[in-house]
């Protein structure tokens, strides 16, 4: 439910669905990151773990959002795809990389924790860091690469989208 809530709200924002897919692609691979960061820890499935899951998406897609919309704001002052593209991922690259940070070293106490309510802090910091960091990587580096090919196709086409 929740994830249908946040295409529907990205598809509202920014109006276009080729745009929210682009930032939603972001959801798989962060669940992939909090998947892979419970394995290497030797941590099981729990109920805390599912709650970091559910928390994944709505982070991945903000620096996903943070990312595109500045791009196509570049794009309507009339840049060009590859230099929007080009400077918006390097202006964007330090708030998507403080926003990752952030939420990433919050929650380095919980993974580490020892004491008690370990076993429920620590499998929701451990999947919410592990996606955070995967998540982050697609944004600063998939993202703008899957941009440029669905928005070069459509010009391309004859379809000059924002």
């Amino acid at each position: 439910m929740t994830l249908l809530m946040i295409a529907v709200l990205l598809l509202l924002a920014l109006g276009s669905p080729t745009d929210a897919a682009i930032i939603f692609s972001g959801v798989p691979l962060a669940f992939t990151g909090g998947v892979t960061a419970l394995l290497l820890r030797d941590m099981l499935f729990s109920i805390s773990a599912a709650v970091g899951f559910i928390a994944l998406p709505g982070i991945a897609v903000l620096n996903g959002l943070i990312m595109l919309t500045f791009i196509r704001d570049l794009r309507a002052r009339g840049r060009p795809l590859r230099e929007a593209i080009m400077e918006g991922a390097m202006i964007r690259l330090r708030p998507v990389l403080m926003t990752a940070l952030v939420v990433s070293l919050g929650f380095v106490p919980m993974a580490l924790n020892t004491g008690i309510g370990s076993e429920v802090q620590g499998p929701l910091a451990t999947v919410v860091i592990g996606g955070i960091v995967s998540s982050t990587v697609l944004t600063l580096l998939v993202l703008p690469a899957l941009y440029h090919l669905c928005r070069s196709r459509e010009e391309r086409r004859g379809n000059i989208p924002i």
